[in-house]
């Protein structure tokens, strides 16, 4: 429209994005959004809505796009779930040493918030998290192992992911982060290669049993 200046949204969204993923929920300021989108206040207000508005429509496109590489990653090895979590915290790895984006994961910068977010907000971020665990339970399933085994799998990966995140941010060397993978990979396998019998007795093993 003539008159009227034009932008393109997922970029200026990428933007935005980039900027609650740096600096969290609570230190984005509408002044550094705006900035980083190329967006004066009223504009963005009048593209995003409100600041929380805006954070919301930030995580749906950053679970839009990496939730995407590792639903590929987790879904490539049907028959081998212990290959599809390799290759999941192998695109979890290479997004985090990837220089162009920012350290850390704006799910686990915004999960570490959650206590201080809206309701809307932090129940977007549980949402979020409950879809990798799916994900993540949804390539662990071709394994003979019991429903609740698998569960609890799937929420170790999902924790390991998470906690990768986080000691980015403080600086850890990709090759210790990659060390911590390779033993939550073999961790799962390893409880995959037990017998069904031995994980169900394991769980139910009580101190006055022993």
């Amino acid at each position: 429209m003539a008159g009227r200046k034009q932008f393109d949204t997922d970029t200026a969204l990428d933007q935005a994005m980039r900027v609650f993923w740096q600096r969290g929920y609570a230190d984005a300021s509408l002044d550094a959004l705006g900035s980083a989108a190329g967006l004066g206040r009223g504009s963005l207000y009048g593209a995003f809505g409100n600041k929380d508005a805006l954070f919301r429509q930030c995580l749906d496109r950053y679970a839009s796009l990496y939730g995407a590489r590792y639903e590929q990653a987790l879904a490539a090895h049907p028959d081998d779930p212990v290959r599809a979590i390799e290759d999941f915290f192998e695109v979890v790895l290479d997004r985090i040493a990837d220089p162009s984006v920012p350290t850390g994961c704006l799910i686990a910068q915004s999960a570490a918030q959650a206590l201080t977010l809206k309701e809307e907000n932090s129940a977007r971020v549980r949402a979020l998290l409950d879809a990798q665990h799916q994900r993540v339970r949804a390539a662990l399933a071709g394994s003979s192992a019991g429903a609740r085994t698998l569960d609890e799998l799937a929420s170790f990966v999902v924790a390991v992911n998470q906690s990768l995140a986080v000691l980015s941010r403080a600086g850890t060397p990709d090759a210790e982060l990659r060390s911590i993978a390779r033993i939550a990979c073999a961790k799962v396998a390893d409880t995959l290669d037990r017998p069904a019998s031995e994980n169900t007795g394991r769980r139910r093993s009580t101190p006055e049993a022993d």
